[in-house]
């Protein structure tokens, strides 16, 4: 056992923090290029920790194979005759006393087990392109909003927008598409019917269950609740039976999803085999929009999109392609900066938002070491605990002088959901787990493709992986999610069947994934040039992919004006339609129509050139 010891003292030996003196100067310049990095293992230690997890993570498959070997030594040449003779000698009584005994043993463990929980299918909602909300528009909305009046809250929100990681190909609900928005019960219903039946439509067509077969329905939505619930309403519009459990959730956050995933959970536990629940995870944003001008309450309008996520648990092994081992939930509603890093509360002028505490990150970070405390003794193999144990001897043997051994996830996961919720949270996590890029490559595509869907982002996530053809018999997901109160829950998910084709949210666009966040830096970075020259190269350099892709309407002050006036495209014709499907021939439409859009570029691209000519021969 020295090469345990050995390896042992080098984990030890690697979590000594650094001297200033060997402490690198840039971290950047050990990050890029061939060169090892310092404090990276050595082949030698990957040997030696693949023989160290080999050995005791399989520590009793080894004493036997130990113990076989030692009686066969002591006890050869052995014979046919011996080994009858030897057989013969022991009474019946004895061996059918044992037989029953490992009977019973088996038979009471198989009973006190709780039952495994499948996940059957699952189906999320992929809006159309007529949602989308790029950045153009985005920007053209925050200077049309008539309570955003200062330049510098203009200048914030378009850094935030740059800065978010979210793309240009996110959709928002109808109702964002007025100014200013429509935030009636009415809209919020209509985007909440589309969303939710859409994704329960897409889970029933990719599964054999029918939706007699559901005997739970748990739908989870945080700020829009209405009358009837939402539980009612999937009841209603797919005919399911008088004596389904309907559950709705609210209030909950962006966890919202794992909690009803967890308590559908504990009902099939104790539910007759074969027994169905349907669980539907959304955000409704109609109705949330926030129209005040505090920055705080100002960033789940440029950070949340529209989505939903439908999932099929069952406690049947038959149709399940997803068994859920594990799930821990952890609350850190004691602490009142925890508390209220998502609040929901009115500005000093009465209007009502969910405000986004500064502290939202770290907190993220507090609540996620106490649900790893919880989470990871029962998800890591042997080898890593055995470390763990080590560090922490050896940190309380040297009075907290050494850095506690930070445990290995990939040894118990090979692919990761973390919750959708922003680049900052991302990293975060990234950080605080030793990930690389790749493990974290679902978060930060499904937060770029669809942004941040709340409760149903993992799903998305979940969908990617299977799409990317990652996905194998018996690999193992951890889905992270965070969400008000302040919260941190887990799921740990096992692969019993993958996905057989990869048809779901990404069947359009998996092949332009992953996007590499260099380019997209790039792609965004201001122009160093000045104001005035930038706005004139901006303009006449504009590609057609920039130009605005969703209709900005605003309804006329005027009482007796029942025109809807139009601001873009120029490509589309002189009439339009609303998304209510009304048609209407805007006023001062020939302003925007294709010829004039085009000779302004034109005189924009002149002006450009003779700008940069010397002052004599202008």
């Amino acid at each position: 056992m020295a090469w345990l010891c050995i390896y042992a003292a080098r984990s030890a030996s690697r979590d000594r923090p650094a001297s200033p003196r060997h402490r690198p100067l840039n971290r950047r310049l050990h990050t890029v290029g061939p060169t090892m990095a310092p404090g990276s293992p050595s082949r030698m230690d990957k040997a030696l920790k693949a023989s160290f997890e080999l050995v005791v993570n399989n520590f009793l498959a080894v004493v036997a194979a130990a113990s076989v070997a030692t009686v066969l030594w002591t006890s050869w040449p052995i014979s046919i005759e011996a080994l009858v003779a030897r057989l013969h000698t022991v009474h019946p009584i004895h061996v059918l006393t044992a037989a029953i005994l490992l009977l019973a043993v088996a038979k009471l463990r198989r009973t006190r087990r709780p039952k495994d929980v499948y996940l059957v299918e699952y189906g999320c909602f992929r809006p159309k392109p007529c949602f989308r909300a790029p950045y153009a528009t985005c920007l053209e909305h925050i200077q049309l909003m008539p309570f955003v009046v200062d330049e510098e809250d203009i200048a914030w929100g378009r850094r935030l927008l740059l800065r978010s990681g979210i793309g240009e190909e996110t959709c928002v609900p109808y109702a964002y598409h007025y100014v200013p928005p429509d935030r009636s019960i009415e809209a919020s219903r209509d985007e909440a019917e589309l969303v939710i039946f859409s994704a329960v439509d897409d889970v029933f067509a990719r599964t054999t269950v029918k939706p007699e077969e559901i005997d739970v329905v748990i739908v989870n939505c945080s700020i829009f609740t209405p009358t009837p619930v939402f539980a009612d309403m999937v009841v209603h519009r797919y005919g399911l039976r008088h004596d389904v459990q309907s559950v709705n959730l609210s209030g909950m956050g962006c966890s919202a999803g794992l909690i009803s995933a967890g308590l559908a959970k504990n009902l099939l536990q104790v539910a007759p085999p074969g027994t169905h629940a349907l669980i539907v995870s959304t955000e409704i944003l109609s109705s949330q929009y926030y129209v005040g001008n505090e920055r705080e309450m100002l960033l789940p309008n440029c950070l949340f999109r529209m989505g939903a996520a439908a999932m099929i648990l069952c406690n049947s092994p038959e149709r399940g392609r997803f068994r859920l081992t594990r799930m821990v939930r952890t609350v850190a509603a004691t602490k009142d900066a925890a508390y209220r890093c998502v609040f929901q509360q009115e500005d000093c002028e009465g209007n009502t938002g969910i405000r986004l505490s500064k502290d939202l990150v770290a907190n993220a970070g507090q609540t996620l070491k106490s649900n790893i405390v919880a989470f990871g003794p029962l998800v890591l193999p042997a080898s890593e605990k055995i470390l763990v144990a080590l560090s922490l001897l050896k940190r309380r043997l040297q009075s907290g002088r050494v850095k506690m051994y930070r445990p290995d996830f990939r040894t118990a996961f090979e692919h990761f959901c973390i919750h959708a919720g922003g680049r900052r949270v991302i990293d975060e996590v990234q950080r605080g787990l030793g990930l690389s890029d790749e493990d974290v490559e679902a978060s930060r595509m499904t937060l770029h493709r669809f942004g941040n869907t709340s409760s149903s982002s993992v799903l998305y996530e979940l969908a990617y992986i299977e799409a990317k053809g990652k996905m194998n018999k018996g690999d193992r997901v951890w889905m992270i999610s965070f969400g008000a109160g302040f919260e941190c829950n887990s799921a740990a998910w096992e692969c019993v069947m993958p996905a057989a084709d990869a048809e779901g949210p990404w069947i359009d666009c998996i092949n332009r994934y992953p996007v590499h966040s260099a380019q997209d830096r790039a792609a965004f970075r201001p122009n160093p040039a000045p104001p005035r020259r930038a706005a004139l190269r901006r303009v006449a350099a504009r590609p057609a992919s920039a130009s605005l892709q969703i209709p900005v309407y605003y309804r006329s002050s005027s009482a007796s004006d029942e025109l809807t006036q139009y601001r873009r495209p120029s490509s589309l014709p002189l009439w339009y339609s609303d998304p209510t499907g009304h048609m209407h021939v805007p006023r001062f439409n020939w302003l925007f129509s294709e010829p004039i859009h085009t000779a302004c570029i034109g005189l924009f691209r002149i002006s450009s050139r003779l700008s940069l000519l010397p002052s004599r021969f202008r």
